[in-house]
C-alpha cells in the first residue's frame, strides 16, 4: 500500500477531546512533529478529521 507523511502544523490547544486523540493515536502532538504510516481507510478517516491541524503528503 502507499504511505503517507503527516505533519501537525496546528497546536491542539483549545480543540476537542475527539481531535486531540487523533493526533495522539497518529503518533503526533507537537508542532511540527511528522511520521509516515500506511495509507488505509481507518488512517484516512482519522485524517479527514484533523485535516485543518496537518500537512499531508504521498510518499512514493
Amino acid at each position: 500500500m502507499a504511505k503517507v507523511r503527516i505533519t501537525q502544523i496546528r497546536s491542539t490547544i483549545k480543540r476537542p477531546k475527539n481531535q486531540k486523540a487523533n493526533i495522539k493515536a497518529l503518533g503526533l502532538g507537537k508542532i511540527n512533529r511528522t511520521v509516515e504510516v500506511e495509507k488505509t481507510p481507518v488512517i484516512e478517516g482519522m485524517i479527514r478529521k484533523v485535516s485543518h491541524l496537518v500537512h499531508i503528503e504521498e510518499v512514493q
